[in-house]
């Protein structure tokens, strides 16, 4: 038997808050609401429009006197600028204090305001390790939105970790065993570029509706995963010839709680190629709405099975893994960039027996 020993990277339980871009709000719901308030990263948070569309994500609570500026405070958005209801300070989307009742404006008012980036009418705000200024940017390509449904937005809360949610993009194990799903297989290695991760998978998913008709899917997934707040599917269903867009949106509440938000639209179906399950007998116009609701049960259904899992779930640094479990390890190399202090040690174990 071999005596010698061989290195492993050990990565230890992972901190609450990885670094990087966090979902907020879409832009439909901050214009709904006017100003929203959440507990978001660990940080209560503000966020809110200007009369020019500005977004402004920041710390909920006035550096006056300290006033709460949610909507639960008291706190109030007019002419595009949120007023504390304290002493009336007024702080434009820049954070800067513009305005009081009975005085100049300090300046060195200012509330403590988050980066933000919008993608399709969604709203990220950076959290950086130390209040640090973002280090890589989210995909800036703009998505065409013509002939596009309107997303269809859900949110689900529950104790669990963005690191843990996200690893199943390259989990291609349990879409079979937890979800169903048949003829999995990688349509291309996994790819890892910095903060982008990409993986690209295929599968066949069958789904009855109202018990009556069974369904089967034939899907591509391509995956982008950048950072572990911002997860984009491209899914191509290639039976039916429809297209569809998937965000999974996993953002710590408070170190223990995470809200995990689906958001999904699929582009117009102008000639399926299965004329029953592409909504063939319907209008065009409504048949990627139609489906988007469809679809979007789907996910939610398939995310309620692993929310189970996922919120009993505890991190093994040293999982044991099988041939067939492929790019964890890969994976959580990937992660370890995220957090402030290298998570990963090198440890020696003994050789595995000849």
């Amino acid at each position: 038997m071999s005596t010698q020993s061989r290195s492993t990277t050990i990565y230890r339980e992972p901190t609450p808050f990885p670094e990087g871009w966090y979902f907020v709000a879409s832009r439909q719901q901050l214009l709904k609401a006017k100003l929203i308030q959440k507990n978001w990263m660990g940080e209560d948070i503000v966020a809110w429009c200007d009369q020019n569309g500005r977004v402004c994500v920041a710390e909920a609570y006035c550096p006056h006197l300290g006033a709460y500026l949610g909507p639960d405070g008291g706190g109030a958005v007019s002419e595009g600028r949120i007023v504390c209801s304290f002493h009336g300070f007024e702080f434009d989307a820049t954070g800067q204090c513009v305005a009081t009742p009975y005085a100049d404006p300090p300046r060195t008012a200012r509330l403590r305001v988050f980066e933000t980036r919008d993608i399709a009418g969604l709203i990220f705000a950076w959290w950086g390790i130390s209040g640090r200024a973002p280090q890589w940017a989210l995909p800036a390509d703009a998505l065409e939105q013509d002939g596009w449904s309107d997303l269809e937005i859900s949110t689900t809360r529950f104790p669990g970790h963005p690191q843990d949610t996200t690893e199943n993009s390259v989990d291609l194990g349990h879409l079979n065993y937890v979800h169903g799903y048949d003829n999995v297989g990688r349509a291309e290695s996994l790819s890892v570029d910095g903060h982008l991760l990409t993986s690209r998978f295929k599968f066949t998913s069958v789904r009855q509706i109202a018990g009556i008709a069974t369904l089967t899917f034939d899907i591509a997934a391509d995956t982008t995963v950048a950072g572990l707040g911002y997860s984009f599917v491209d899914i191509h269903e290639q039976s039916i010839g429809m297209c569809m867009r998937l965000w999974v949106l996993a953002t710590p509440v408070d170190g223990t709680l995470i809200d995990m938000t689906l958001v999904s639209q699929v582009r117009e179906i102008r000639k399926p190629k299965r004329w029953v399950v592409g909504l063939g007998f319907l209008p065009t116009r409504m048949r990627a709405p139609i489906m988007n609701k469809f679809m979007a049960l789907q996910q939610r259904s398939d995310v309620q099975q692993d929310v189970v899992i996922w919120s009993r779930l505890r991190y093994q640094s040293r999982p044991r893994l099988c041939r067939s479990d492929g790019e964890i390890m890969p994976f959580r190399a990937y992660c370890a960039q995220f957090y402030p202090d290298p998570i990963n040690t090198v440890e020696s174990l003994p050789a595995p027996p000849n």
